[in-house]
C-alpha cells in the first residue's frame, strides 16, 4: 500500500495533462473484463470523428511507434521520468516528424508493420505537444483514443484515471444489477440446490429468504457509470463483507501485463459465453494469481455456513472517483443435504499446479502449470479421419482458454512431399495457423483454447494477388491473401527497387503512396513486381508494368 501511495504522489508531482484540448468523457474505463483480457486503458471519446490533435500528457520521449500490433493500429509510446510509459491507440497519422521516422525505419526493414524502439535523444517532447491525430485504426470499432498507462519497468498496467482522474466530473456510483451463488461441487449447496444460480437486486436491501449449507462463493454483475457520458463502465473496487467482517476485495489499480488473462478465471467464464454478462468472483481460484483479488479468509473468500443462523452480507462497490454504493442481502444458514461430487476420470484430469502431459495414441498435450485456473477434467474428443493427415482432437465439451500458450503434438498418419510445409490448424470460428514443427513423424504447435479443434494440415498452395491498379492519382494498391496457414509476409519492387506497401486498416489490401517512395513521376513505364509469402514459405510473384 506504501508503494502504491508513493507511486500516486510522484504521479501528482509530474503534473499529468489530458491528451486532448476538449472535455474528457470516457466510452471504457481501466480494467474492464473482457474475453480473454481486461480493457488496459481508457476510451475517451473524440465526437465519433477523426482527426483530433492528442498531445503528450507529460514531458518525456517518444520511445516506441508501433503499426499494425496488438490491435493499436497506430499508436505512439511516450516515456516519462518517474517510471512511466504512456500509449496513444488507433491513430490516424502521426505529426510529420514521427512520420519521417516511420519511413526511413519501413523503408530500412522492407516492413509495412512497424515495431521501432527510439533511443531518448530521439524525439523527446514537452507536456501539451502534438504528437498525432486520431482515429480508428486497428481493433477500433469506432473513433476515439485508447489511452493507456503503464510501470516502465514491469510494463504493468495502472489506471490512468490515478493520473487524470481530477479532469473528470463524476457523481455516479457504480450499481450491483445482481448476485451469483456458486456452490463448491460436493461441499456446499445454495437455496437447496448445488448449481451456480443468480438472483437480481431489485433494491439495495434484498428481503428473498436465502439458504445456504456448507461453501458457497458469491459474485457480481455490476457497472460503473459516469455523468455525462452513455458508457457502461467496469468496477474500480469491490468489498464483500460477512457479518462485519471482510471476507473479499478486488482493486483494479495496476494488472501485470503476462496475468491479463486471468480476467476469464475471475469472471464466470463459461456463464460469459452463453449471456455476454460479466459475473466477476468474490473468491479466488487456486491458480489465479491476480495481485487485484485479496481474499481474508481460508477458503480463498469462499464462505463456510455452517451454523443454523443467519448470515448478514454486504457489497460495497466504489468508483475511481471514490462514489460507492451498498448492496445487503441475509443468507440463513440451514442444515441439509449436500450431493457427492460427481465421479471424475482422474486420467483426464490436468492439475493446475504441475506439468501435465497428456498422451493418447497420435497425441500428446504438454500443459505447464500456472495455465490453469483450478484442476480441470478433460471432455476429449477424438474425430479419427481416414483420409487426413491426422486424427482430430479437441479436450472440452465448450471454451476453455488457458493463460497462456501449451503444445500439441500430432502423428502424421501418411507420407507427405514436403514435411516443411505441415502445420497445426485450430478450428474454432475461424480456422487459425497454429505453428508447425516437424520432426520423427510427429507435428507440434501451440495452443491456447482447451474447446478448438485440431488436426495436422498441408499448405503448398502459393497466397493469393489480385486487383493490382492506381488507387487515385499517386497510390498503387494491390490485394493479397492465403487462404490456409495465412499471409507472412509481402514485398514491392518498382524497377527493382523496393517500395513500401502498408495493409489498409480492416482489409487485405495493402497500398503504396508513391510519393512517398523512391519513386519518382516520370510519365514512363515502369516494372513491377509483387512477392507475398505464407507461414509455410510458399512465395507467389506478380509482375506488371505501369506509367507513372
Amino acid at each position: 500500500m506504501l508503494g502504491f501511495l508513493s507511486t500516486l504522489l510522484l504521479a501528482a508531482a509530474l503534473s499529468f495533462t489530458p491528451p486532448v484540448n476538449f472535455p474528457l468523457s470516457l466510452a471504457g474505463n481501466f480494467g474492464e473484463p473482457r474475453p480473454n483480457h481486461f480493457h488496459g486503458g481508457i476510451d475517451i471519446r473524440t465526437g465519433m470523428v477523426e482527426g483530433k490533435p492528442v498531445f503528450s500528457v507529460a514531458d518525456g520521449y517518444v520511445s516506441r511507434i508501433t503499426i499494425g500490433y496488438d490491435g493499436f493500429g497506430n499508436a505512439v509510446y511516450v516515456t516519462h521520468p518517474g517510471g512511466y510509459t504512456t500509449v496513444y491507440c488507433h491513430l490516424k497519422k502521426f505529426i510529420p516528424q514521427l512520420r519521417a521516422f516511420v519511413k526511413k525505419w519501413q523503408y530500412k526493414n522492407k516492413k509495412g508493420l512497424v515495431d521501432m524502439r527510439l533511443r531518448p535523444t530521439d524525439f523527446p517532447v514537452a507536456q501539451g505537444q502534438l504528437i498525432a491525430v486520431s482515429g480508428n485504426t486497428g481493433a477500433s470499432k469506432a473513433p476515439h483514443l485508447h489511452l493507456e498507462f503503464h510501470d516502465t519497468r514491469t510494463w504493468s498496467f495502472l489506471d490512468p484515471l490515478e493520473f487524470l482522474g481530477q479532469y473528470l466530473e463524476d457523481y455516479t456510483e457504480p450499481m450491483i444489477h445482481a448476485f451469483k451463488a456458486f456452490p463448491i461441487e460436493g461441499e456446499g449447496v445454495f437455496c437447496g440446490s448445488s448449481r451456480k444460480q443468480s438472483h437480481a437486486f431489485t433494491s439495495q436491501n434484498l428481503s428473498y429468504n436465502f439458504t445456504a449449507w456448507g461453501k458457497v462463493g458469491f459474485g457480481i454483475w455490476a457497472n460503473d457509470y459516469m455523468d455525462g457520458s452513455f458508457g457502461i463502465l467496469g468496477v474500480r473496487h469491490t468489498r464483500l463483507t460477512v457479518d462485519g467482517d471482510v471476507v473479499f476485495e478486488s482493486d483494479v489499480d495496476s494488472i501485470p501485463y503476462s496475468y491479463s488473462r486471468m480476467v476469464n478465471s475471475w469472471g464466470d467464464y463459461e456463464a460469459y459465453c452463453r449471456t455476454h454478462v460479466w459475473f466477476m468472483k468474490s473468491f479466488i481460484e487456486p491458480g489465479n494469481k491476480l495481485p487485484i483479488l485479496h481474499a481474508y479468509n481460508d477458503n480463498r473468500g469462499v464462505i463456510t455456513f455452517d451454523e443454523e443462523r443467519d448470515y448478514e452480507l454486504v457489497y460495497t462497490v466504489t468508483d475511481a472517483l471514490g462514489n460507492s454504493r451498498d448492496y445487503s442481502f441475509t443468507v440463513r444458514g440451514k442444515k441439509q443435504e449436500i450431493p457427492p461430487k460427481k465421479v471424475i476420470n482422474v486420467s483426464n484430469v490436468l492439475r493446475y499446479d504441475r506439468m501435465n502431459s497428456y498422451q493418447r495414441p497420435g497425441l500428446n498435450l504438454l500443459v505447464a502449470p500456472g495455465l490453469l485456473p483450478d484442476d480441470v477434467e478433460l471432455t476429449p474428443k477424438v474425430t479419427v479421419q481416414q483420409d487426413g493427415l491426422s486424427d482430430a482432437w479437441s479436450f472440452y465439451r465448450q471454451s476453455y482458454p488457458l493463460f497462456n500458450w501449451a503444445k500439441i503434438s500430432l502423428k502424421l498418419k501418411k507420407s507427405v512431399q514436403d514435411s516443411t510445409k505441415l502445420y497445426i490448424v485450430s478450428h474454432y470460428g475461424a480456422d487459425r495457423y497454429s505453428g508447425g514443427r516437424y520432426k520423427d513423424g510427429w507435428v507440434t504447435g501451440q495452443l491456447r483454447e482447451l474447446g478448438a479443434r485440431y488436426e495436422i494440415a498441408y499448405d503448398d498452395v502459393p497466397p493469393t494477388i489480385s486487383g493490382f491498379g492506381f488507387w487515385g492519382a499517386d497510390k498503387l494498391r494491390i490485394v493479397a491473401s492465403d487462404g490456409k496457414s495465412g499471409l507472412n509476409s509481402y514485398y514491392g519492387y518498382i524497377d527493382d527497387e523496393f517500395v513500401l506497401f502498408e495493409p489498409q486498416e480492416k482489409s487485405n489490401a495493402l497500398v503504396c503512396y508513391l510519393k512517398d517512395s523512391p519513386i519518382k513521376r516520370t510519365g514512363r513505364m515502369h516494372n513491377f513486381r509483387f512477392v507475398a509469402i505464407d507461414n509455410r514459405n510458399n512465395k507467389k510473384e506478380f509482375i506488371t508494368q505501369f506509367k507513372y
